[in-house]
């Protein structure tokens, strides 16, 4: 038996041919980009071949016919006139005699030229002909000659002994064609043998004349393929470019586009299969734009509701955080618990009402004109994080940013490296030089000395509530700060990256981009903006327990 997984000859044909076919299908891809162009080509060949097939099989018939019927005259005439003039020689002629039958031969309507030879009384082999000087013996062909003298048997099947042969030559360099012909007279004693020649020239004449007739009918057939196949193909096209315009603008979103649709072929087919796509793309979108809409309106209702009472409760675990002291040493640790899970719970809430602001459009920027190493350095020293930062950042380098949404990116970006990467934090602050038709950017690179982000979670760590530790699914973060931070780099018109840094210990590095000028982006910021940090890694102290998406689920 053949083992499945070696090769196979086969195989290797079938792969080969697939190679083969994909080479072609490339190289037509290549040399004809449109279908409007491969539809015209195949017209084209098509009318070509059937043009010259019927060109040529034309052509042929009629030189067929055409020298057939020349051949047959001609020969038939040279037969009777032979019979006629040499058949009526005496048994005992002279060559004077023969040439007078050779001449009166050549008189005939068929203006073909004849050359008589045979024996005389006195046994002299004698060759004559009508005109000398244009037709001897050396332009009858050797093989001709050989078949008009030879005697066969008479018998059943042969009633003569001898018969009219003839050839179709050329000469003066094969310019122009000769039909030749020879017979041998049958009689008692050495009988004549005549020889005719007929120019074929006119014959040729008249079939270049219908070959370049055929040739110009081929052309203009050609001409009339390649456009009747224009029109074929913007018969074709006209509905398929109309499908491809609706089909992009429903990409664009607007999926109220419908295509007219008119006749019962297979592109009024396609129409009406798109339309009905359409609609039930509609319908559904729009039944999922509500239920997400009513997810906003759950989410947006439930944390202003909940604002309430964690205010509240704010209030209680401040109070009792301050007696903590005071307290039984049995208590304490459940107060303790009490006042960081309020804490979290109220930067949840936060967060969520942050969420719900991006995901409504109302998140707006307050821009003013920022000194983006003071900054950096704000964040850091509002955190307590002067030792645990190193700080590269030259003082004076400007940009007009929104300064409380800069430090919510911020402080998830540093406060997480330091959480999950170890310290020294590295923050690095620099300029990228405009390129043609792109505005100049500002890059805030941080990086930590922890082991990295797995390569699988990467392209995952700004998903909402993302977890890259599925054993720990219960901690500070709830896995929106990166998030909210990706967020508040895309309505500066900016973004996040992130990789790990291998070629110097592996650490997560987060690349912020942002514009110097944000453009069109600036607004007035809601009631709701939260100066307080909602949203944003810093928490309400200060202290870098925010979420940050990353360093808790890496």
């Amino acid at each position: 038996m053949t083992d499945p997984a070696q090769p196979t000859p086969e195989r290797g044909r079938t792969r080969a041919n697939r190679e083969r076919e994909d080479r072609v299908r490339g190289w037509m891809a290549g040399m004809l980009p449109t279908l409007r162009l491969r539809l015209v080509v195949v017209f084209a060949l098509v009318a070509l071949t059937a043009a010259v097939s019927a060109s040529g099989i034309a052509y042929w018939l009629n030189r067929d016919a055409v020298l057939t019927r020349t051949q047959n005259a001609a020969l038939n005439d040279f037969r009777k006139s032979m019979e006629d003039n040499a058949g009526s020689l005496p048994r005992r002629y002279d060559c004077r005699q023969l040439r007078d039958a050779a001449e009166k031969m050549s008189g005939s309507s068929q203006n073909y030229e004849v050359l008589l030879t045979g024996e005389d009384a006195a046994g002299v082999r004698c060759a004559v002909a009508s005109d000398p000087a244009s037709f001897t013996m050396a332009d009858i062909p050797p093989q001709l000659r050989a078949a008009v003298a030879k005697r066969r048997p008479v018998d059943s099947g042969n009633s003569h002994p001898y018969h009219l042969y003839w050839q179709r030559t050329a000469e003066d360099g094969g310019n122009e064609p000769f039909l030749v012909g020879g017979a041998k007279m049958i009689g008692e004693g050495p009988t004549p043998s005549g020889y005719m020649r007929k120019s074929l020239a006119q014959e040729r004449d008249d079939l270049n004349s219908l070959g370049w007739s055929l040739g110009v009918a081929t052309g203009l057939a050609l001409v009339g393929a390649m456009l009747l196949a224009q029109a074929a193909a913007t018969t074709v096209l006209r509905p398929v470019r109309r499908l491809g315009d609706a089909a992009r603008r429903l990409g664009e979103g607007k999926l109220n586009t419908r295509l007219k649709v008119s006749g019962t072929d297979e592109l009024a087919e396609l129409s009406r299969t798109f339309n009905r796509t359409a609609e039930s793309l509609e319908h559904r979108v729009a039944d999922l734009s509500a239920r997400e809409e009513s997810s906003r309106r759950f989410v947006a209702d439930m944390s202003h509701e909940l604002r309430t009472p964690m205010t509240a409760i704010s209030a209680v675990t401040e109070v009792l955080e301050e007696e903590q002291e005071n307290l039984d040493p049995m208590i304490a640790p459940a107060v303790q618990l009490v006042v960081s899970e309020t804490r979290r719970l109220n930067d949840l809430v936060e967060n969520l009402m942050e969420v719900t602001r991006f995901d409504a459009g109302t998140a707006k920027l307050v821009l003013d004109d920022v000194d983006v190493a003071d900054q950096v350095t704000a964040c850091i020293d509002a955190r307590a994080w002067l030792d645990a930062v190193e700080l590269d950042a030259d003082r004076g380098l400007m940009a007009r940013l929104d300064p409380r949404r800069l430090d919510v990116v911020l402080a998830n970006l540093i406060g997480n490296a330091l959480k999950h990467g170890g310290s020294p934090v590295r923050v690095s602050v620099r300029t990228e030089e405009a390129a043609a038709g792109r505005p100049g950017e500002l890059l805030i690179e941080v990086s930590d000395r922890g082991p990295g982000i797995p390569e699988e979670m990467l392209p995952h760590v700004f998903d909402r509530f993302f977890k890259a530790s599925a054993s720990r699914p219960r901690s500070e973060g709830s896995g929106l700060g990166l998030s909210i931070a990706q967020e508040n780099a895309h309505i500066h018109g900016g973004s996040i990256s992130v990789r790990n840094d291998t070629e110097h210990g592996g650490g997560a590095v987060f690349t912020l981009r942002l514009p110097r000028e944000p453009g069109d982006h600036a607004g007035e910021e809601d009631e709701d903006g939260g100066p307080d940090g909602g949203g944003h890694g810093g928490g309400r102290d200060g202290d870098g327990r925010g979420d940050d998406g990353k360093g808790e689920d890496r």
